[in-house]
């Protein structure tokens, strides 16, 4: 019997991975359960020698100063009785007895709480090997697809939840296809331990770049800072501590082979390598790349970056809905206002032109109230010029006839017909007509 115990117990030690001392103790507490279950047993205990498979059971107590459970506990002086050394908080042992006392029941009984036993090794054993992995890759294999989650195979009959909120949307899983995954959270449960993982989270990204780049993975590289938008785009800031190595031409690669490894396990995802720098205004213009910016204004009591852009780049360096602004942001950390070169220079005109305004304003106070009231004249004079005309050349008339009654000269009798209304047509052709009649005029006139 001893033998074949210890055979089954390098059996499961195999099997399970799980240690010969954690295989032991669950034999023990599933045979000592099985003799606890009859009232005025519970100071039996079970001990198995792990050599021999020898088991042997026997009645021991607890010492303490006071008795709080007369089944498992004794005093001092009733602990010296069976052992002259016996001290507070010893086990002392007060009966052997038979490992054969219990049944087929019993044996049952024993068994079941020993299978019950491993499992909660082996699921505290998951446990600790995952906890121990949360923020690493994990690669498992699809094992089904539900509405709200795909379910994971990642060995030791674990699986892992990948849910949909931590899917990419350019993404599509077949069954018994092999995905990467970032272990974000490992949980207890009844049922074993639950792994979740995510394929969107930043730190999914980092470790990619960690396998893909030896620069990154020794240190020599350090990845700064990652802003992401899972299926659409990335911005990822690199710094070098090793003097004389370019970050950014380290992460992209000859001909940009290790960005473009990430690239397509994130199924075409774009990806902007930027370097890193102390200085806010140039970390915030390569930030913004592709596109290229002027100038920058920090603002540090409000954490307000102003970007001056040229106004070809305007669209670019704001992106599709904001993107690449907003990617930039957090990045950076910094509020980011971008405008362009031809806003800026408006603005300052308009200011300028606000700025003169005032001043014209009061030296020339008098033609804003000149200006008014000057149209309506305008439709006055139109009527009134030959009322005006007329009365003038009525006043006019009557002392010009009178001096022609005194003086009765030729000459002058014909200005008294053209006073009537009727005679004021045809004078309108004689006035066309001595335009031209002037001069011979003045030759008969010699």
């Amino acid at each position: 019997m001893s033998r074949d115990f210890v055979g089954a117990l390098l059996q499961l030690n195999a099997e399970k991975q799980i240690s010969r001392e954690q295989l032991i103790g669950a034999v023990e507490d599933g045979i000592q359960s099985a003799y606890r279950r009859v009232a005025g047993d519970e100071d039996i205990h079970v001990r198995i020698d792990a050599e021999t498979g020898k088991i042997r059971v026997f009645r021991a107590r607890r010492v303490v100063g006071e008795i709080e459970d007369e089944f498992t506990e004794m005093t001092v002086e009733q602990a010296r009785a069976y052992d002259a050394g016996a001290d507070l908080g010893d086990l002392v042992e007060t009966e052997q007895l038979d490992g054969d006392v219990f049944g087929r029941i019993g044996a049952q009984t024993a068994k079941q709480i020993v299978l019950q036993r491993i499992r909660e090794v082996e699921r505290d054993q998951v446990f600790d090997q995952f906890a121990s992995r949360e923020g690493e890759l994990i690669t498992g294999t699809v094992n089904r697809v539900e509405p709200r989650a795909i379910i994971l195979d990642v060995g030791k009959n674990v699986e892992a939840i990948l849910a949909t909120t931590e899917q990419s949307a350019l993404e599509h899983y077949r069954i018994g296809q092999n995905v990467k995954a970032f272990v974000l959270e490992v949980r207890r449960s009844t049922k074993g331990p639950q792994i979740f993982v995510s394929r969107t989270h930043k730190g999914f990204l980092k470790r990619l770049f960690e396998l893909e780049v030896p620069e990154i993975h020794s240190g020599t590289v350090e990845i700064k800072a990652i802003a992401r938008e899972a299926g659409s785009r990335s911005k990822v800031a690199v710094a070098s501590r090793q003097d004389g190595l370019d970050p950014v031409g380290a992460t992209v690669g000859q001909r940009g082979a290790r960005v473009q490894a990430v690239v397509a396990e994130l199924s075409g995802e774009k990806i902007d390598v930027i370097p890193w720098s102390d200085d806010a205004s140039l970390f915030v213009a390569n930030a913004l790349s592709p596109a290229q910016v002027i100038s920058v204004d920090i603002d540090e009591e409000h954490r307000i970056a102003s970007v001056t852009v040229p106004e070809r780049m305007l669209s670019l360096a704001i992106g599709r809905e904001g993107q690449n602004a907003r990617l930039a942001a957090r990045l950076t950390g910094w509020r980011i206002d971008i405008r362009s070169d031809v806003s800026v220079a408006e603005a300052k005109a308009a200011a300028a032109d606000a700025a003169t305004e005032p001043e014209a304003a009061a030296e020339v106070p008098l033609p804003e109230a000149a200006v008014a009231p000057a149209p309506k004249p305008k439709r006055v004079t139109k009527k009134a010029a030959a009322e005006a005309e007329a009365a003038a050349a009525t006043a006019a008339a009557a002392p010009e006839q009178e001096a022609a009654v005194a003086d009765a000269p030729a000459p002058e009798a014909p200005e008294a017909p053209q006073a009537p209304a009727a005679e004021a047509p045809p004078a309108a052709k004689p006035k066309r007509a001595s335009k031209k009649t002037a001069v011979p005029s003045e030759e008969v006139a010699s």
